[in-house]
């Protein structure tokens, strides 16, 4: 009989919360219930204080638990260590599976794993975020990163960087396992040219995350105002929502950008299908990957990035999309209008990122190698 080994996935946030590192998480889980010798359970953080949650989301097992306080975008709670040991013993857990890079449940359940393998899957380069009012913040990222961090990675069994930019990368041993998309569910709409002249953002929306670069698209925006048909849809939530509606307010663009939510399922599918250009202005490394630009690419959605981190690694430049220099409206808005105006190449570019994403992005290969690591550790 085929002994089942049982795969604790450890990560901040899960959906239905939006992000890249939500979705990567969940992708494995769900790959892990197909193998015959493998059982994902998930543990995470939720909505309350601190009372643990208990569920089941498309057959695996949730568990959730509180939160005492949070620190810019990261929860945290002095129970952890306690919790994560007993849940990962409670669970049955064989192998450990974290991800990062908010600190804390990660890093305490490598630090927890006791004779478990663990398996750090690391999201991100720097998490500096530059921002004007983040000096203290950053500080304590500087101190984390070169004190903290590198312990971690120590005592984790294997290393996963997602890019070549994530600071797991280039240490002895790591494997690096990109993100994926599901080219099944994010197909091609209809050519670039022959959709409306929309420019869709897809990501956090939080003051804590300016180095998203929202206010670079904007700008860019308020350059293309001689046409006055191209839209700005932000698809995302986040206390940063009303300081950028204020920002095109200030601009003469308010009626030209929408926001949409988070959108989660088909209606996401639907929203990157339907635009003209998906745009990531992201201005530092701390986007290592940018696993929106992948769902565009499927959908044959064109896409401009900033030249950053994990961008200037996905994209082919002048092939697959175009790459611009991170904090550069000007550059931005000549990037996006010339997809805009030059519909033949916007259909090409569109094409040759759904090609892309067929040959290297396809999410099965990548879990493939998760179950064939897994396997090999709990051996």
């Amino acid at each position: 009989m085929m002994a089942v080994r049982t795969v604790a996935i450890v990560a901040p946030h899960y959906p239905p919360r939006i992000g890249g590192v939500e979705r990567y998480a969940a992708q494995i889980a769900s790959a892990l219930t197909h193998e015959p010798d493998l059982k994902p359970v998930v543990l995470t953080t939720g909505e309350t204080k601190f009372r643990t949650r208990v569920s089941v989301q498309d057959g695996v097992q949730i568990v959730r638990l509180g939160s005492w306080l949070r620190l810019s975008n990261t929860p945290l709670s002095p129970l952890w260590p306690f919790q994560v040991r007993r849940w990962l013993r409670k669970l049955g857990a064989d192998v450990v599976n974290a991800h990062a890079p908010v600190p804390g449940l990660g890093d305490i359940a490598v630090a927890v794993s006791g004779k478990r393998p663990a398996v750090l899957t690391y999201h991100s380069g720097t998490m500096h975020k530059g921002g004007a009012d983040t000096g203290l913040a950053d500080w304590l990222i500087g101190r984390y990163e070169r004190h903290i961090l590198p312990r971690v990675f120590d005592r984790a069994d294997v290393l996963v960087p997602v890019s070549p930019v994530a600071l797991a990368a280039g240490r002895s041993g790591a494997i690096q396992i990109t993100p994926g998309v599901d080219v099944d569910r994010f197909t091609p709409g209809p050519p670039a040219s022959q959709r409306p002249r929309d420019l869709i953002y897809v990501g956090r929306i939080d003051r804590t995350s300016a180095w998203k670069g929202i206010d670079v698209l904007i700008r860019a925006l308020a350059g293309l105002s001689d046409l006055p048909d191209v839209r700005l849809k932000l698809v995302g939530d986040g206390d940063a929502l009303p300081d950028h509606l204020e920002l095109a307010a200030s601009l003469g663009v308010a009626d030209r950008v929408e926001s949409l939510g988070s959108l989660d399922g088909a209606d996401l599918v639907e929203a990157v299908q339907s635009a003209a250009v998906l745009v990531l202005p992201s201005l530092t490394d701390a986007e290592a990957f940018g696993m929106v630009l992948l769902e565009a690419m499927a959908c044959a959605t064109p896409v401009v990035a900033s030249s950053v981190g994990g961008p200037a690694f996905v994209l082919e430049n002048g092939e697959s999309g175009l790459l611009v220099p991170p904090g550069d409206p000007a550059a931005l808005e000549k990037a996006c209008r010339s997809l805009l105006e030059d519909t033949e190449l916007a259909d090409r570019m569109g094409a040759s990122g759904r090609r892309r994403v067929e040959e290297q992005f396809a999410w099965p290969a990548l879990t493939r190698r998760y179950a064939g690591l897994f396997r090999t550790l709990t051996v």
